[in-house]
């Protein structure tokens, strides 16, 4: 899915309980995380839930898979992997993502701790891309 793609469907949902539950959706949707991988070095720091991200590089494209305790922070990940997983580097940079989360209306509808969560993932994998 494009991010084009996930703005439609957010656009055709009416209300914030239809919204919230197609984040819940979308988080039930990602693939299974190995528990090997749930360790100190992906755990994602500045989120009030349980947090992994696990990213590979190859050839300047970063890939990341995610799991939480949490399924709304599922759903975020999941946002987040249509966003910026797949992209290089610099796509990774440049992209405006509190722009884009705006543009989502997750913004006005998540509290201050997910909001900071998520941004916490978004500079962990702002981080890995500068390297």
């Amino acid at each position: 899915m494009t991010f084009e793609e996930l703005y439609e469907n957010f656009s055709f949902l009416d209300d914030w309980e239809s919204k919230y539950s197609y984040l819940i959706d979308l988080g039930n949707n990602l693939p299974s995380f190995a528990e090997i991988d749930k360790n100190d070095e992906n755990k994602i720091d500045g989120c009030m839930s349980q947090v992994w991200l696990k990213m590979e590089i190859i050839d300047d494209i970063i890939n990341f898979h995610g799991e939480s305790d949490a399924h709304i922070v599922r759903g975020l990940i999941a946002v987040l992997q249509i966003m910026l997983s797949g992209k290089t580097k610099k796509e990774i940079l440049e992209a405006d993502i509190p722009d884009l989360f705006k543009k989502l209306g997750l913004d006005a509808h998540l509290s201050p701790s997910r909001r900071n969560g998520f941004f916490s993932m978004v500079e962990r994998i702002k981080k890995e891309a500068k390297k």
